[in-house]
């Protein structure tokens, strides 16, 4: 699935590109969705990997070693969602039974 920023002048409520491809693979394929990897891009190659909101999302629909592709400052990156979340929050922590 691909999603783009939608910028806003409120920078707060601007929606993420990860967040907008996440929200749209829900829509059409289900809440049970896995993501396995992720590719940043953007039209500047400025540096950027996806923000704090954006890795709490795609922990709740990936596992750690999901593979995050990003343009770094001196070219492209790689590293895990893991490496970039350590100790995330996932659904499987909440209580369900109340």
């Amino acid at each position: 699935m691909t999603g783009c920023n939608v910028e806003n002048c409120s920078y707060r409520l601007t929606s993420c590109a990860e967040q907008g491809a996440i929200a749209r693979a829900v829509a059409e394929r289900g809440p049970r969705i896995r993501v396995r990897a992720v590719a940043v891009a953007n039209l500047n190659n400025a540096a950027s990997m996806p923000c704090g909101a954006c890795r709490q999302t795609l922990s709740e629909f990936g596992e750690d070693a999901m593979v995050i592709l990003y343009p770094g400052e001196a070219g492209p990156m790689e590293t895990t969602l893991g490496e970039l979340l350590p100790h995330a929050f996932r659904g499987e922590f909440l209580d369900h039974a109340n």
